[in-house]
């Protein structure tokens, strides 16, 4: 991995990668990273999103979610269309640097470009499962936290089948 910052430290052992003290993440093939957000007033998950290099830094250094569009190949940060701003309160990275989860306040009535406060406001109806048909999803915010087509008017819904 070539360095692009100084935020981050070469990756020289395994020690140093689980236990040491800096900051060695180790980003995909495609130069990402995963990073489930989580909303620190009620711990509730907000999103998964994917964060590169610069990204990354990005956050570190402005305290403010920056996430890499996957669907769009473009950087942008959490808030800048709808100004529900996610601000960075604690980062945990996971053992092997691969994977982090971002505790943020949020700025507005939810995360998700859908109107639900949290992207994850559908669960998996385990009573409905059967091996014959697909599975039934039950959503589990009782209404939408805000109108998603007027707060993004005019831009490309990031969902692609």
């Amino acid at each position: 991995m070539i360095q692009t910052t100084t935020l981050f430290a070469t990756r020289t052992s395994v020690e140093q990668v689980e236990l040491g003290d800096e900051l060695a993440p180790r980003f995909d093939a495609d130069g990402l990273l995963p990073a489930i957000v989580i909303n620190t007033q009620d711990q509730s998950v907000l999103m998964l999103g994917y964060m590169n290099a610069e990204a990354l830094e990005l956050t570190l250094s402005t305290k403010q979610a920056h996430f890499w569009s996957r669907s769009r190949k473009a950087l942008w940060r959490k808030g800048e269309h709808s100004g529900f701003t996610q601000s960075v309160e604690r980062i945990l990275m996971d053992d092997d640097q691969d994977a982090l989860i971002l505790y943020v306040d949020i700025e507005g009535p939810g995360s998700c470009h859908v109107g639900f406060k949290s992207c994850f406001y559908r669960e998996v109806d385990l009573g409905s499962v059967d091996s014959t048909k697909p599975a039934k999803l039950v959503t589990i915010e009782s209404e939408r936290a805000f109108d998603a087509d007027a707060v993004y008017a005019g831009l490309p819904n990031p969902t692609k089948l």
